[in-house]
């Protein structure tokens, strides 16, 4: 009866443990939550290419009438300056300004330019509605002279800019091209380090040369961009400035900190700055994260709040009284621009108290911050754009591409004051992403983001015509929702300013390619009809030749960049559908992570192989063939700028950029080209074991291998054409390399362990049991399966046998374990055989005097069993294989788990079993925590001295299951929201699990004599 009993609560056991192993593989499942859905793709018009004509040289041009200030004087001078560079002109004209009310302006809207051209071709007459309408026309006349056609192209006719807000960045003003800090290329930070050579670290604060020369820069650009036809700049900063002297609470900073004086030193510093775009017609708006700190306002605070309550409407009224000093101080400044979503050491400048912290991550956080903003800018007469930008989970964490949770987060929030910024991709600036929806929705002001550097399409290093799809987007979008009023385009900003080419807006590279961009968004926010492709012919003439087929083959050339782009750094049947994992709408271009690291790790290369092979239909040529495809329009193009005359261009070093940039583009695309063939057939041999995938990878394997090589040969330590970082992809080569050997070194250890378990199951019933070691494998199988008859069985061994069934399934543990990471990972051997290894040895300590080799050989069992199940999912494709069916199959993946788990939890059940014949169940149970716990707190703490994310990086780089470049740029931590301390708390555990094991191991005398 009892024997029948154990084995009834062994049977009812297994199902418990099978049943809570479903369950964790249902919530691993969840947890990674990978699915897809159909993304609704843009639709712009195909490029064209327009007729180009020989250009209409400008008049002798005079301008009267009301240019007394800056402003005017400065719209002047563009327009002569244009006129300058046409090469010559055509017969006079004189230009007359009149300022006053000529009905075209919008009652409420003074901001909207308009003006109505009048006379004739030579006596031309603008009748503005105010200064800046004036500007505008004198503006808009240049560019008409820099395009080639005539000034009074508008003659007749009234011209109303479309939008009343052009926005751009700071561009590279104030960044030093200094080589030396993009020769590594390794540099992932977010921080420009603009106006590093102004800002000294101790008194006076502020370098005066260096100052002069960031406002010669300023004004530069200023100048510039006001002939792009933008009116606004975001200007990084804002705590910097401010002493908060009228803060509550008050001081913030204590009498004598250098804080107040770096400030005060500061904002005169960038005062003139300011001052003088406001005198060009031009806002600033600061920029700044929030929560923007330094330490003693952190300290202030969390002293007055306990903590950075970003929920308490009273927090912001510290940063609100540093506005209202600002303001105050500077009335030129127009507001305030704030961004959530992003913040932390990657946009920090190390060795200065100015820091950010993600702190707003809730609704109410977002609607207390706005709702103090705004009425602070209300009260003052200024305005807050606030960026819908974000990452994370909750209504805050999507409010950019999620209607719902936008209107969680910003209904009901009407302030006039207010304007909302979203970028019009529904996610990051990728290609192939949808219109971004959120956009249509909301009754606050709003303006759309553009990127003319696109940081995720090689920082701008290719050609990239983005005309059709900015027009297709603001058109769509302006139709949708009236509340749009103007565009804030990105000249150079976004993602790591070191990590890419050398290219700073207006001082350094081949700039002028992602110039087109700038001017594409700015024209079209003036006019969304424009004609794109004349507004591509305009920029190739202004900036390269003014030979008309020169011209009109630039712009040919330009009609293939987004094939090129589109299909060579994207797969397209991946990249046109939405991808959910781990909570996160992961990017299209999951392959190259974030901007030029070549990614080699199973889980996205896994990921993307499903999603094509599900979208194909398993035909993987087709998205094997958009590499080729890629190449070939790369190859048109530069055949295309090739053919040009070389004599009609105005200037051959851009000539040889342009040619440079395309050779580059060639070569990395058909790099690209062949890594994409051989992770798909590495996918399709996991998937379906076809000799003929294997084949197909293995030399698409060493065609990759070549032109890398090749690659790096070329471009290393080239600054205008940085050569990709292969660090991430050579080791998922080697990884994939590795996995047909250890296929059949699984094979071989699954007979043998398989041999093993069938020798002690039949070993009693055989003469088996008079060879060597059938005795020790005939214990393991009872001991594993009947734990409560471990003691008897070991009675009257030889210690051949009792020491096989120590060494057996140790040595299968280490081989199995070594064999799942490729022999590549010694951070998860260590681990591994260091928590077992703890494990035994406090075992060994807590049986004391009595025989080991119940415990043992119970615990070896299940170790065997445990590893036939990894075994036998390694013996099909190897590790590789092993992976594949874990991202990819949901229903395997769940039964691995289930079993794993089960055979996992059952080793701990029959250890304690084998030892309570000989200590009884309460001490064995003792004993078992007390072994666990140590198992666990000793490599949780070793872990936790050498930092988690430094050894979670170390595993990540050998296993390759995460991005390698995730490490690098954001951190495995952080990225996958992993706190920080969680080592410590596994170590807490246990010790916990160690001290509940003493405690219960203890001899309880009452209980005991009982």
């Amino acid at each position: 009866m009892a024997k029948q009993r154990r084995g009834l609560i062994a049977l009812v056991t297994a199902i418990v443990l099978l049943a809570l192993g479903a369950g964790v593989g249902v919530i691993v499942g969840d947890a990674l939550g990978i699915r897809t859905e159909p993304a609704a793709a843009m639709t712009p018009a195909d490029a064209v290419v327009p007729e180009v004509t020989e250009a209409v040289l400008p008049p002798e041009i005079t301008v009267a009438g009301a240019l007394k200030t800056a402003r005017l004087n400065a719209a002047r001078m563009e327009l002569a300056d244009a006129a300058e560079s046409a090469g010559g002109t055509e017969g006079t004209a004189t230009i007359t300004l009149e300022i006053s009310d000529n009905g075209l302006a919008q009652a409420g809207e003074p901001e909207v330019e308009s003006y109505r051209l009048t006379g004739t071709a030579d006596d031309l007459t603008v009748e503005a509605a105010d200064e800046a309408s004036a500007a505008r026309a004198l503006y808009d006349m240049a560019s008409t002279i820099r395009a080639g056609r005539s000034i009074a192209e508008h003659l007749g006719e009234d011209v109303t800019a479309r939008l009343s807000l052009r926005m751009v960045d700071l561009g590279a003003v104030g960044v030093d091209a200094d080589p030396s800090e993009w020769a590594d290329g390794t540099d992932y930070s977010h921080a420009s380090k603009a106006f590093a050579d102004v800002i000294l670290p101790e008194s006076p604060y502020v370098d005066q040369v260096a100052l002069e020369a960031a406002y010669r820069e300023f004004d530069d650009f200023v100048r510039h961009s006001l002939a792009n036809g933008y009116n606004a700049v975001a200007f990084p900063g804002f705590v910097e400035f401010v002493t908060f002297a009228g803060a509550p609470g008050g001081p913030v900073y204590a009498d004598g900190d250098d804080h107040v004086d770096r400030a005060l030193a500061l904002r005169d510093a960038f005062t003139p700055l300011w001052q003088r775009a406001d005198e060009l017609g031009m806002k600033v708006f600061l920029r700044t994260d929030m929560l923007a700190l330094t330490t003693p306002l952190a300290d202030h605070l969390t002293d007055r709040f306990g903590s950075l309550d970003t929920e308490n409407p009273e927090f912001w009224q510290t940063y609100t009284a540093g506005l209202d000093e600002l303001y105050e101080a500077v009335p030129s400044l127009d507001g305030v621009l704030l961004r959530i979503g992003e913040a932390g050491a990657v946009y920090d400048v190390e060795g200065w108290d100015v820091y950010s912290a993600l702190e707003v991550t809730t609704a109410d956080a977002v609607r207390a911050m706005l709702d103090a903003f705004t009425a602070q800018a209300e009260a003052a007469e200024r305005e807050v754009i606030f960026r819908t930008w974000s990452v994370g989970v909750g209504a805050v964490g999507d409010m950019h591409t999620n209607v719902e949770s936008y209107e969680a987060v910003l209904s009901g929030i009407h302030s006039p004051a207010l304007i909302v910024s979203t970028k019009y991709t529904l996610g990051d600036f990728y290609t192939w992403l949808p219109l971004n929806d959120t956009l249509e929705q909301g009754d606050q002001r709003r303006i759309v983001e553009f990127q003319s550097r696109r940081e995720f399409e090689n920082f701008g290093a290719f050609p990239n015509d983005l005309g059709a799809e900015y027009q297709w987007a603001l058109q769509t979008l302006l139709a949708a929702n009236e509340h749009i009023e103007g565009v804030w385009t990105w000249t150079q900003d976004g993602g790591p300013w070191r990590a890419g080419p050398m290219t700073l807006y207006l001082k350094a590279g081949f700039w002028q390619l992602y110039e087109l961009n700038t001017q594409l968004a700015g024209a079209l926010a003036l006019d969304p009809e424009v004609d794109v492709a004349q507004v591509t012919a305009a920029w190739a003439r202004e900036w390269f030749s003014d030979d008309p087929a020169t011209v009109q083959a630039i712009v040919a050339a330009m009609t293939h960049s987004r094939e090129a782009i589109a299909q060579g750094l994207y797969i397209e049947p991946f990249a046109d559908q939405r991808v959910f994992a781990l909570g996160l709408e992961p990017p299209p271009m999951m392959w190259i992570f974030e901007w030029d690291i070549l990614t080699g790790d199973s889980a996205v290369l896994d990921v993307m192989y499903q999603v094509v092979r599900d979208a194909t239909g398993g035909d993987i040529d087709a998205a094997i063939a958009g590499g080729a495809e890629a190449v070939a329009a790369a190859e048109q193009m530069r055949e295309i700028v090739q053919a040009t005359d070389a004599g009609t261009w105005r200037d051959q070093t851009l000539r040889a950029s342009f040619l440079d940039t395309l050779d580059y583009q060639v070569d990395v695309l058909q790099l690209l080209a062949a890594y994409r063939e051989m992770i798909l057939a590495q996918g399709q041999w996991h998937d379906t074991f076809a000799p003929e995938a294997l084949e197909r990878r293995d030399a698409a394997r060493d065609a990759y291998v070549a032109l890398a090589a090749s690659h790096l040969e070329k471009y290393e330590g080239d600054l205008d054409h940085p050569a990709y970082n292969l660090t991430a992809a050579q080791l998922g080569v080697e990884r994939g390399d590795r996995d047909v050997a250890m296929s059949w070194l699984a094979r071989a250890l699954l007979v043998l362990a398989l041999a093993w378990v069938v020798i002690g199951m039949l070993a009693a019933r055989t003469r088996l049991i008079r060879r060597p070691g059938a005795a020790a494998a005939r214990l393991t199988w009872l001991a594993s399966t009947r734990p409560w008859r471990a003691r008897e069985s070991t009675l009257g061994m030889y210690d051949l046998d009792r020491w096989l069934t120590l060494i057996i399934p140790a040595g299968l543990l280490v081989a199995t374990r070594a064999v799942q990471t490729s022999l590549l990972s010694w951070v998860e051997l260590v681990v591994i055989v260091g928590a077992w290894v703890m494990f035994a040895i406090v075992v060994r300590l807590c049986v004391r005097r009595r025989s080991p080799w119940p415990v043992i050989a119970a615990v070896g069992g299940v170790v065997v069993l445990r590893c036939i199940v990894t075994l036998f999912a390694l013996s099909f494709t190897g590790p590789g294989g092993y992976w594949f069916v874990f991202w990819t199959d949901p229903v395997l993946r769940t039964v691995y788990i289930t079993i794993a788990f089960a055979l996992f939890v059952w080793v701990f059940i029959a250890a304690g079993w084998a030892m309570s014949e000989q200590v009884g169940r309460r001490r064995a149970t003792g004993f078992v925590l007390t072994a666990v716990g140590a198992g666990l707190a000793v490599p949780a703490t070793a872990i936790a001295l050498i930092g988690l994310e430094q050894v979670l990086t170390i595993w990540n780089d050998q296993m390759g299951l995460l991005p390698w470049g995730m490490a690098r740029i954001l951190g495995i931590t952080t990225y996958l929201e992993i706190p920080a301390d969680t080592a410590w708390y596994a170590a807490g555990l246990g010790a916990v699990l160690l001290v509940a094991g003493v405690l219960l191991s203890l001899r309880w005398r009452r209980a005991d004599a009982g």
